[in-house]
């Protein structure tokens, strides 16, 4: 499975980001698709998670109501698209933005970065003040 990130950038506060992470290669209706961030000097956390059929959504507190997860899935499942759109965006939000995924990961450890095997590269975002 290979993952490739885009969409970061330099954004003022209240505004918005789009991110996209093409997911390709053998994938399952099992696999959950995830993204983290990092923040300089802290841990990767998570931000937000979709199964792959769409039908559930997860997401850390503090992204709320101003985050959306969401994907487009092709009917071969050749590539597929997981998207992250950003709303109202705080200085906070600065980070680099992972997209990750794997088809073990289940629901009670699903914010848990180290049961992903699969991650993209990153996109940074920057919320300036």
């Amino acid at each position: 499975v290979q993952l490739q990130a885009s969409g970061g950038g330099l954004v003022q506060a209240g505004g918005s980001l789009r991110l996209s992470c093409a997911v390709s290669g053998r994938t399952f209706s099992r696999h959950i698709l995830a993204w983290f961030r990092q923040a300089p000097g802290k841990e990767r956390e998570f931000v937000a998670a979709i199964s792959w059929s769409g039908g559930s959504t997860w997401y850390e507190d503090s992204v709320k109501g101003r985050f959306t997860i969401s994907r487009d899935i092709l009917r071969d499942n050749a590539k597929n698209t997981v998207y992250l759109q950003m709303n109202s965006l705080k200085p906070e939000d600065t980070a680099v933005y992972y997209c990750a995924s794997d088809f073990r990961v289940i629901v009670g450890t699903l914010r848990n970065q180290y049961e992903y095997d699969y991650w993209g590269q990153g996109t940074l975002v920057t919320v300036s003040s």
